[in-house]
């Protein structure tokens, strides 16, 4: 069972990937770089655990998938913060006190992580003893840092909603990234199986839907230019006779 739902995560999130990258070429990687190279790495990623991952249900053993596993977390990790910061960047262009709020945002999330690293480390535990409290405790930071870039966004006069969009999905993501991995630990210490199985499901189900939308907030032309390039390029198209009527 385990397994068929590891299969199906595979079968359904790939193609996923593979639509927002298809989507992000229209236009939307200009505005959101960080984004798109974040969904490039997750799909080679997700690829590259895919075998390691099946074989290790089917019973099959793979030596070297702890150590990938964890390698790209770190990698992932690492891009997941430069992409909640990208977007608190954009979201704050026009805040008059945007330099002090950046360097706030990028010393906290800095200090989280070292600190976090540093009580969770022992080099008498396993990497994965204390590699999944201390990733949980940097998806529970990304779920802070996301919830006040949410907050700011619907704060504003003008919501930009594909900015909306991003951050909610990534809120989805982190939330269950972060009861999965606590749920995984959980298990870990119970030795129950069917606590990981939930853990793992949640999580699964989570990054199922965050792919999704952010596969429907690029997925049209429109969606994928900002709105003041799209009046820009509206008027430019307009012909001299249609700009005299108006």
């Amino acid at each position: 069972m385990r397994f068929a739902i590891q299969l199906v995560g595979l079968l359904i999130g790939l193609p996923l990937h593979l639509l927002i990258i298809a989507a992000m070429l229209r236009g939307g990687y200009k505005r959101f770089p960080l984004v798109f190279v974040y969904t490039i790495v997750d799909f080679l990623t997700t690829v590259m655990e895919s075998m390691p991952a099946i074989n290790y249900f089917r019973g099959v053993p793979e030596s070297g998938m702890a150590e990938l596993y964890w390698r790209i977390e770190v990698v992932m990790q690492v891009l997941v913060y430069a992409v909640v910061l990208s977007l608190i960047y954009e979201a704050t262009a026009r805040l008059a006190s945007r330099r002090a709020v950046r360097t706030l945002v990028v010393v906290g999330a800095l200090l989280v992580a070292i600190i976090s690293l540093a009580v969770h480390y022992s080099p008498s535990l396993t990497r994965g003893e204390w590699m999944t409290p201390w990733t949980r405790d940097l998806n529970f930071s990304s779920v802070i840092l996301d919830l006040g870039l949410w907050m700011m966004l619907i704060g504003q006069r003008k919501k930009d909603q594909r900015l909306l969009m991003l951050s909610g999905a990534l809120g989805i993501e982190f939330t269950g990234d972060a009861i999965g991995a606590s749920l995984r630990q959980l298990a870990q210490r119970n030795h129950s199986r069917s606590i990981s199985f939930t853990g793992g499901t949640l999580g699964m189900l989570a990054d199922l839907t965050f792919l999704f939308i952010w596969w429907q907030t690029f997925r049209t032309d429109k969606a994928a230019v900002p709105a003041a390039d799209r009046v820009g390029r509206e008027g430019e198209l307009r012909s001299p006779e249609s700009r005299a009527r108006s």
